[in-house]
């Protein structure tokens, strides 16, 4: 049995990326959801509304998951998302003991990284502002003429920085 080749691997990463990113963020919302309307999970109680610090991380799980699941502003719902997770681990769990696993902070650890790395490798496929950056490339081209939008060589007069109150 030969292993998968690589091009099938590349070819394949935009994919799980996205997937991945839709999965987190699914997660991530319900998370908000739980904390704050006591859904999915209706046994544990809503936040009282401007609750330090439970219920702004609700919020922040909330729209900050359902951004990253849309793949819409990905990358900054995943810092300030992954950056809440790094502080309720800190402040919440770690005082409690140095292990996630004793401590409870198994989620906002997991959490964390995996926004992080969402951070770092973007969105991947199947993201909405994908979508609307090529509709709106779509757009924009659709309307000019060939020669409009033909390439055109870089201008050899030389760039002038206009420099303010001087």
């Amino acid at each position: 049995m030969s292993p998968v080749p690589h091009a099938v691997i590349e070819s394949a990463k935009p994919h799980v990326l996205g997937l991945f990113r839709i999965v987190v963020g699914l997660l991530f919302t319900c998370h908000g959801t739980a904390s704050l309307f006591g859904f999915p999970d209706g046994g544990r109680g809503t936040l009282s509304a401007g609750t330090w610090p439970g219920w702004y991380a609700a919020v922040i799980q909330l729209v900050g998951g359902g951004l990253v699941l849309l793949g819409l502003g990905t990358r900054f719902a995943a810092f300030v998302s992954s950056g809440s997770m790094a502080y309720a681990y800190f402040t919440e769990h770690q005082k409690l003991d140095l292990w996630p696993l004793r401590n409870g902070g198994e989620a906002s650890a997991m959490f964390c990284w995996s926004l992080l790395l969402i951070v770092v490798f973007g969105s991947g496929s199947f993201a909405l502002e994908r979508l609307l950056a090529r509709g709106g490339a779509d757009a924009s081209t659709a309307s000019t003429s060939s020669a409009e939008s033909a390439p055109t060589a870089p201008s050899a007069a030389p760039r002038v920085r206009k420099v303010v109150g001087q």
